[in-house]
């Protein structure tokens, strides 16, 4: 599935079973719950945290929920999300194109 397919699908869902698009105002909330959760998720799979009884290891799951609501986010504000991150891309590889391959932090 391309973004775009994405972006597509995510549409005809909201519209199908959604009824409508949540106001951008709490799809941002919604974001930033989605985001603490998957956080949590990585505290206790790779920080020093453990997992409470009953809680999964739901990486995957808790990065879709994150995906997800941007997709909401950038359909709902009319952006175009493959045609952002190819400038995303591009904008990172000129500005960053010997910055970490010069950075002795990185070398093993």
């Amino acid at each position: 599935m391309t973004i775009k397919e994405a972006q597509e699908a995510v549409d005809r869902w909201i519209h199908e079973y959604g009824v409508r698009y949540f106001s951008e105002l709490t799809n941002m909330a919604v974001l930033t719950e989605e985001v603490g959760e998957l956080a949590r998720v990585m505290a206790r799979k790779y920080g020093d945290q453990s997992f409470k009884p009953g809680e999964k290891e739901n990486l995957g799951e808790e990065m879709a929920d994150v995906l997800w609501v941007l997709v909401c986010l950038a359909n709902q504000t009319g952006v175009d999300l493959t045609e952002e991150f190819e400038k995303s891309i591009q904008k990172k590889t000129f500005r960053d194109k010997t910055r970490h391959l010069e950075n002795p932090k990185l070398k093993a």
